[in-house]
């Protein structure tokens, strides 16, 4: 037998939509996480109810890596349906567990596999009366097998089917039940002939670390910040972020009486959603929906209104594989460009960029300062990799300090003053108005609130000097906004003149393939955009490489667009490395596409 390898590698489990999979993958993710392994988890899943495929990997790397691996080194064949495509795709001196009672021993010949063939639906059938429990428990003696062929820590594994159906003893059972008797199986009859284990690791790795889905945790962050109003259409890979802001709501946005202090309306379309969120930041209320790429199409000309208009509202876009329809449960970053100018006419709106829960927690609870302070939307740009999968992440920092409300003219200041104008501001404002909230009770107070031409009181014009003063304050206020957006990560190796930039969930595969590519003599330094517009370390970045490969998940190389727009003279030095397929991105492509953009191989 080989050298023994130890947490540093990946399993790559292949089952079918609705058939209780995700329970046990899930259990097998966090009992990794317990035992203090380094470990992540991709869900792969179709956009139907029930019955189409379902992959997941999950990996152990003891490098700390959490990409995608492009190739796995076991795998787990449970779907009758793809076994042959999936055994056709396993790579070569990989593993292959197969449930041999559904799938022909005559069709896993190929010579560079080890094969276990463990008849799970058989042992399912005999162990268990009812049909559909058959179904959902056959999963969880797959993972009784892990737990004995390689491995995982048996007691750790029980204690995560204890907590994960803590309110339902009989569940808990009958999955402990399961568990063993693929444990057993094992035991009994499968002599080990591979080289990997997983072992406890005592690093403290995981110390202060969490397990979360990013819809979670932006739901989380946007109750800290303290939304009281969400309108939201159900859309995947969205609706789970605005469950969570419901959930969360409840939890604590309810007073000592029982009364609610929010309000959550699911409006007839994204359009109406959007609608109810500028209704609702006009009013002065904190407020955000969520929606992906087909939602935020149909935002647009609400998005216009509340640009012009300028209401402070928060939009969540968990993007998604377009055009159109498009792979509604793929990952892709390409509303970019979209959402960059969304709406007729000259429009630029904020984005921020999460790469983990952490920072989707930190910027949804920062987004409504920054939109407030700004009177504008802002657009937290997730994606379904980041949004509806499990990560393990730093533990949260819960906010500390109050709420920033902007420049918000109460009955008292108005007392003072002489005159109020709603769209003014002099040299000294960067652009950003004052703002009174309805109801303020004062006669200066009131304003008449367009979507159309007005002047700096509020006042209907079509005045072409006016007009395009307004516009030019418009953009001199997003223009000054970098102050208040979180600034790029900047990392790199000492006399390195290649770059890199990216956003989001494109960083796990830029850290590993940098190091792939520092193995193979190529040094390279690292930019992570955190929000647009972009800040003066970006033209630094770039001016300190003679090459800059610009990431993008997408075909179009939306993020290189629109680099090249923001700083002057860029366009020489970036490189596009645009790629997506609707599968999280791994680091063995990016390394193979960066050294043929470079010509080294």
């Amino acid at each position: 037998m080989a050298q023994k390898i130890v947490n540093d590698f990946s399993v790559r489990i292949a089952t079918a939509n609705g058939t209780g999979s995700q329970s046990a993958n899930s259990t097998f993710f966090k009992a990794l996480f317990r035992m203090g392994v380094c470990a992540s988890a991709k869900n792969l899943f179709p956009s139907n109810i029930k019955g189409l495929p379902t992959w997941f990997q999950i990996r152990a790397s003891r490098h700390g890596y959490s990409a995608l691996k492009k190739h796995s080194e076991i795998n787990i064949l449970v779907n009758k349906d793809t076994y042959k495509k999936d055994h056709e795709d396993a790579a070569p001196h990989s593993i292959v567990i197969y449930d041999s009672a559904i799938m022909p021993e005559q069709d896993f010949n190929r010579r560079d596999l080890t094969y276990y063939p463990i008849p799970l639906t058989k042992i399912a059938t005999e162990s268990f009366d009812n049909a559909r429990i058959r179904v959902l428990l056959k999963n969880i003696v797959y993972l009784g097998v892990v737990v004995e062929l390689f491995k995982l820590d048996q007691e750790i594994t029980e204690g995560v089917i204890r907590d994960t159906f803590s309110h339902k003893p009989k569940v808990v059972e009958s999955n402990l039940k399961a568990l063993h008797i693929g444990i057993d199986y094992v035991k009994n009859n499968v002599p080990k002939r591979d080289s990997y284990y997983y072992e406890k690791e005592n690093t403290g790795r995981n110390n202060k670390k969490v397990v979360m889905e990013g819809n979670a945790a932006t739901g989380l962050g946007f109750v800290y910040g303290g939304v009281t109003v969400m309108g939201w259409y159900p859309i995947t890979p969205s609706s789970s972020l605005a469950e969570s802001v419901i959930k969360y709501c409840e939890q604590y946005r309810v007073d000592s009486q029982g009364q609610n202090r929010f309000a959550i309306i699911q409006g007839e379309d994204e359009m109406a959603s959007l609608g109810i969120v500028v209704g609702a930041g006009w009013a002065g209320a904190r407020a955000m929906t969520c929606t992906s790429g087909p939602g935020i199409s149909l935002m647009s000309e609400i998005a216009g209104l509340a640009y012009y208009a300028e209401i402070p509202v928060v939009i969540a876009n968990v993007q998604r594989v377009g055009p159109s329809t498009g792979l509604p449960t793929r990952t892709q970053q390409s509303d970019i460009g979209m959402v960059a100018n969304l709406s007729h006419g000259d429009t630029k709106h904020i984005m921020l960029f999460p790469a983990n829960p952490k920072e989707c927690f930190e910027f949804a609870n920062e987004s409504f300062d920054i939109a407030e302070q700004l009177q504008t939307p802002v657009f937290l740009m997730s994606d379904l990799d980041l949004g509806m999968n499990q990560w393990v992440c730093d533990e949260f920092d819960y906010p500390d300090k109050p709420y920033n409300r902007g420049k918000v003219v109460t009955e008292h200041d108005l007392k003072e003053m002489e005159t109020f104008r709603r769209y003014f501001a002099g040299d000294e404002d960067q652009g950003i108005p004052s703002r009174t909230l309805p109801g303020t009770n004062h006669p200066l107070a009131s304003y008449f609130t367009r979507g159309s031409g007005h002047d700096e009181d509020a006042r209907y014009t079509e005045d072409a000097h006016v007009y395009w003063r307004n516009m030019k304050r418009l953009l001199k206020k997003f223009e000054s906004s970098t102050q208040w957006l979180p600034k790029p990560v900047v990392e790199g190796q000492k006399g390195a003149r290649i770059g890199f930039v990216a956003v989001g969930t494109s960083h796990d595969a830029v850290v590993e393939s940098r190091d792939q590519l520092s193995q193979s003599g190529i040094k390279t330094k690292y930019l992570r955009l955190r929000s647009y517009p972009f800040h003066s370390d970006l033209h630094e970045f770039i001016d300190s490489c003679d090459q800059v490969i610009v990431v993008d998940q997408n075909r179009d190389a939306q993020l290189k667009e629109l680099i090249q727009l923001s700083v002057a003279n860029s366009e020489p030095k970036l490189l596009s490395l645009a790629y997506s397929d609707g599968l999280p991105l791994n680091a063995e492509l990016l390394t193979q596409k960066t050294k043929e953009l470079l010509n080294r191989e």
